[in-house]
């Protein structure tokens, strides 16, 4: 092999790894809508539910004397709807950081053999070069 021959071997493998790096960054934001769709609606609709239960407690908190059996019912309504929202951001969250991890281990499973394949063309353009440099 000559040393064009190897430097474009190299080129060639550093570029497989720009791709795969780019490749990964795109399945990062695509991982990431996935992630806000499934749970954006979702969170969405409980916060909404949240906010409008928190406003009847509110009300309700005002009319004590009268609204008493209400505030007790819109009380245990709003801690369900409270506990359903921190645990959908949660899960949001915990789908989000694994998917993220997955993207990671494919990346660097497809970049390690590239790394090896250039440090042994390097190797082999170093003592090319070395031998041109004794002749």
């Amino acid at each position: 092999m000559t040393e064009s021959d190897l430097r474009s071997q190299i080129s060639a493998k550093e570029d497989g790894i720009t791709k795969i790096e780019e490749e990964a960054a795109k399945k990062d934001a695509s991982a990431e809508n996935e992630v806000d769709v499934e749970y954006d609606s979702k969170i969405a609709d409980v916060k909404s539910s949240l906010d409008s239960e928190q406003s009847k407690l509110d009300e309700a908190t005002e009319k004590a004397a009268e609204w008493a059996a209400k505030k007790n019912e819109l009380r245990a309504t709003v801690k369900a709807l409270s506990k359903e929202f921190k645990m959908l951001n949660k899960e949001k969250g915990n789908a989000l950081k694994t998917k993220f991890k997955q993207i990671e281990t494919d990346k660097k499973s497809q970049i390690k053999p590239l790394r090896t394949e250039i440090k042994v063309l390097q190797k082999q353009l170093n003592a090319l070069e070395k031998a041109a440099r004794q002749e």
